[in-house]
């Protein structure tokens, strides 16, 4: 099973062993940095769920850290607890006001500590699924819209294709029948993948060429 990835950005060595001990004995994957600017370098390859920073480092601390992380689109989304010495309701403003999800004061209990980052990563992982529930929703409109918006072009080819077919059939041109086959075919083909998109409930993506995503389409044979 693979375990939740937490980033530990602390410039005080002891806390920073301390921190990442507890960490790997409760069963969760961690990295550390020595300061905000080498974790924010570590968050791209690591995608940590969620990041413990202590609020005053050298070259970046913990506040200008998180800032950076909840400003970039990718990154949001992670849990950020800002580890700091202090507990004034000021500061606690400050840190929100930056987007930070939680505080631990120092000292840091270590029970606490680690139900603070569970808690953290349930709702991390419950903002990913809504995410992808939003996304799958979204999928859906967009094939039903698609799906309605070709129906009535592809009747009226139909149509006109069948109108045709009679014209050249009364002039004995018996020399287009494969041609008719192969556009009826291919209608057929279309209007299947039509009615596909209209009814679409639980899409799934896939890889087509060049690294291209595309939907599966459950047509009918």
């Amino acid at each position: 099973m693979e375990r939740d990835r937490v980033l530990i950005v602390e410039d005080d060595v002891d806390t920073r062993f301390i921190l990442e001990r507890s960490l790997l004995k409760n069963n969760f994957e961690a990295i550390t940095a020595t300061n905000g600017l080498e974790g924010l370098k570590m968050v791209e390859e690591f995608s940590p769920k969620l990041i413990i920073a202590d609020w005053t480092m050298p070259q970046m601390d913990g506040l200008t850290l998180c800032t950076k992380i909840k400003q970039n689109e990718n990154y949001k989304s992670i849990y950020f607890i800002l580890l700091t010495a202090r507990s004034s309701l000021k500061d606690r403003v400050t840190g929100l006001d930056v987007g930070a999800d939680d505080f631990l004061v120092k000292p840091v209990e270590n029970q606490e500590l680690i139900a603070r980052i569970r808690s953290g990563i349930r709702i991390f992982n419950l903002q990913t699924e809504l995410r992808s529930i939003e996304h799958q929703r979204a999928i859906i409109q967009l094939a039903c819209t698609i799906g309605h918006q070709l129906n009535n072009p592809l009747s009226s080819l139909g149509i006109t294709l069948q109108n045709l077919k009679m014209e050249l059939q009364e002039m004995n041109l018996i020399k287009f029948n494969d041609d008719f086959e192969l556009m009826d075919g291919a209608m057929e083909r279309i209007l299947s993948a039509v009615e596909a998109l209209k009814n679409i409930q639980n899409p799934e993506v896939i890889k087509y060429a060049n690294d291209l995503s595309m939907i599966k389409l459950n047509d009918k044979e």
